[in-house]
């Protein structure tokens, strides 16, 4: 299979782990900038057995190229309206309500919203909110000319809800590949592998729906037990300092080779 990555990505501190690993494996990879504001990726190449990887924009325009196989998962069965009918009450965030970043949102005293794009997955990071907080937010985000959120980009709010340690998944033809926790909250002992419980509450996850041959899940511990944070593509998906990349970039290889 043949890689196509994108060199500028900024935010992920990890990223250069992908050059190491398909250096070691041997594999074929080109390597190029993409503007934020491109409207497709000026590359040309004869190989059909493509896979990119970057950010969400090369993800994006990668869906342009019809005959690059596997090319991009981006959309589809990423979107919240679509798994959410699989895996409804398992999924942290089940009861969401959607609107515009610049509509009217009503805030209780003293109230926390956990927030995220609808539909525009990485136009800004989810996270929780305060009202105050939330305000400053999409006043500076709107007054800014450097990113693709507008008056109409949609969110998703819902309750804000406390976790006790999340992990990132990454699942190949059905399988996970790799997992490993990224936060730890309050005084949750620390676990270098996730645990088993985790990774069986994944596999059903898996058997309910398995979303896409391959992406990224992760999932959380509550207080409820575990439950699905968000599904991400695995095209624009970041490493954590756990990762074992090269096991991922071998798994994606073999099975997209075959």
């Amino acid at each position: 299979m043949y890689f196509l990555l994108q060199a500028n990505v900024y935010l992920d501190p990890d990223h250069y782990k992908i050059f190491d690993a398909l250096e070691e494996l041997n594999i074929d990879y080109e390597v190029i900038n993409i503007p934020s504001a491109a409207e497709k990726i000026d590359f040309k190449t004869d190989r059909k057995d493509v896979f990119v990887y970057g950010s969400v924009t090369i993800a994006r325009l990668a869906k342009q190229n019809k005959d690059w196989f596997p090319g991009s998962f981006y959309g589809g069965n990423h979107l919240y309206e679509v798994y959410s009918k699989y895996y409804g009450e398992n999924l942290l965030n089940c009861n969401i309500s959607v609107h515009t970043i610049s509509g009217q949102l009503n805030w209780k005293k003293d109230e926390i919203k956990f927030i995220k794009p609808y539909n525009e997955a990485k136009i800004f990071t989810g996270k929780v909110f305060t009202e105050a907080d939330w305000k400053d937010f999409v006043f500076e985000a709107l007054e800014s000319q450097n990113n693709r959120i507008n008056e109409g980009s949609l969110i998703q709010v819902s309750e804000a809800k406390r976790t006790i340690k999340e992990a990132r998944l990454w699942i190949v033809g059905g399988q996970i590949i790799d997992g490993g926790y990224y936060k730890f909250n309050d005084d949750a002992p620390f676990e270098k592998k996730v645990s088993e419980d985790g990774l069986s509450f994944a596999n059903e996850m898996i058997r309910l729906f398995n979303l896409e041959e391959a992406f990224v899940m992760d999932i959380c511990l509550t207080n409820e037990g575990w439950k699905i944070v968000e599904i991400n593509c695995i095209n624009s998906s970041g490493f954590y300092p756990n990762t074992n990349v090269k096991s991922v970039i071998k798994a994606l290889n073999i099975y997209f080779s075959n």
